[in-house]
């Protein structure tokens, strides 16, 4: 039974994959390293800002420590920052698909970005109390396409429920735009449902349901759960 839905944030809540890609290509080009858009969206998509920079550094033979990646980091951020006060955009129907969802289910944020920008996107769409938890990529070792993100998010639901009945993976739907957060949804032991707004509706096919949009009744999804 549907008892919970976990978001990713980028590329299902904010349209801001296109800012995030363009952020860590100005930075890594700053380091001399250029990433073209096919290599991001099969390497890097998906991925936390953390994997994708070792990967770049390790791919382009520099040296890699906490140090240098924690740099690029925040420099990552604070172009992210500049261009998404300028330029806010949300994918059709998920204000309201979140509200609606937060009247049947338990809400969760779990997403390979910082805490700060996902605080910061979903405080300007006046949608932070519809969440549970949020669960960033600072709060986990391994990031997508392992699942622990996910059940950290899982872990954050059922700690802020005060013992009300616990909820299982089982019990999940994660919503998904990428092939990482697919396999990590899996492996967490969630349903997935899966949105084309950045890869293909064959890319995404690994997901027990792929929509266009999430112009969409949350109650409908209950039907996923009916095995």
């Amino acid at each position: 039974m549907l008892k919970a839905i976990i978001f990713d944030f980028n590329g299902v809540i904010c349209n801001d994959e296109p800012i995030h890609q363009s952020a860590m290509q100005k930075v890594l080009e700053e380091e001399g390293i250029v990433v073209l858009l096919e290599d991001y969206l099969s390497t890097y998509l998906g991925r936390d800002d953390r994997d994708c920079f070792r990967i770049a550094l390790q791919q382009s033979g520099r040296s890699v420590s906490a140090g240098i990646i924690a740099s690029l980091i925040q420099r990552k951020s604070l172009y992210y920052h500049q261009s998404i006060r300028q330029s806010l955009e949300v994918f059709p129907g998920v204000i309201s698909f979140i509200q609606r969802a937060n009247q049947h289910y338990e809400l969760a944020v779990a997403s390979g970005a910082l805490r700060g920008e996902i605080e910061f996107v979903l405080e300007r769409l006046a949608l932070r109390n519809r969440f549970r938890c949020v669960i960033s990529s600072h709060e986990i070792e391994k990031g997508k396409p392992e699942p622990d993100i996910f059940l950290k998010a899982l872990e954050g639901i059922n700690l802020s429920r005060n013992h009300h009945g616990l909820i299982l993976p089982g019990d999940c739907l994660v919503i998904e735009d990428s092939q990482a957060g697919i396999k990590a949804a899996l492996a967490a032991g969630m349903k997935c449902l899966a949105v084309t707004n950045t890869y293909s509706s064959a890319e995404l096919a690994a997901a027990h349901q792929v929509v266009p949009s999430l112009e969409i009744n949350p109650v409908c999804l209950q039907s996923l759960f009916s095995d």
